[in-house]
């Protein structure tokens, strides 16, 4: 799997996550959930917010890794060229 291919894989990861995550608080504050259906309305909502916290944070700290990386090593390549112009 190359890396672009990663990358919006992820990005749909994160897509996913966040919907769980409103969908989640929707059930909770707004469609009244769990008063409808007691503890199993707890769960599910507490369960859609669980999984959108999975599918959202972890995906977000690698991106930003591959992010920071890519970044740094440009700027290795920069530096590289300008020891090369000199020399």
């Amino acid at each position: 799997m190359s890396e672009t291919q990663l990358i919006k894989l992820l990005k749909g990861f994160i897509v996913i996550g966040l919907c769980l995550l409103l969908l989640g608080h929707y059930l909770l504050s707004y469609a009244h959930f769990p008063q409808k259906y007691g503890v199993t309305g707890m769960i599910i909502s507490a369960s859609c917010i669980a999984f959108g916290l999975v599918f959202s944070l972890p995906t977000k700290m690698y991106l930003t890794f591959l992010w920071v990386k890519k970044e740094n090593d440009q700027k290795v390549n920069a530096k590289g060229k300008q020891k090369n112009k000199r020399g």
